[in-house]
């Protein structure tokens, strides 16, 4: 198991997670691997690692190792 912060909470994952995972545990929805809703629906999320945004093309690509910080930020609309 590792640790990372993601928005300022330390959450605990399997090793080799990836940010695809962290995003699952953090909605509680399953993702296919390319970071999108298994259920067909709309995420509207944006990550960044250590500061510096993932685009949705590399979450599964992205191995986390422990230690880092993660901000998922889920998209709002309104007036």
């Amino acid at each position: 198991m590792l640790t990372v912060r993601i928005n300022e909470e330390p959450v605990t994952l399997p090793e080799d997670a990836t940010v695809v995972d962290a995003v699952a545990a953090t909605t509680g929805r399953s993702l296919n691997p390319d970071g999108t809703p298994a259920d067909g629906g709309r995420l509207g999320v944006a990550v960044a690692l250590d500061a510096a945004v993932v685009p949705r093309s590399r979450w599964s690509a992205t191995t986390l190792t422990g230690g880092e910080d993660l901000e998922i930020v889920t998209a709002v609309q309104g007036g």
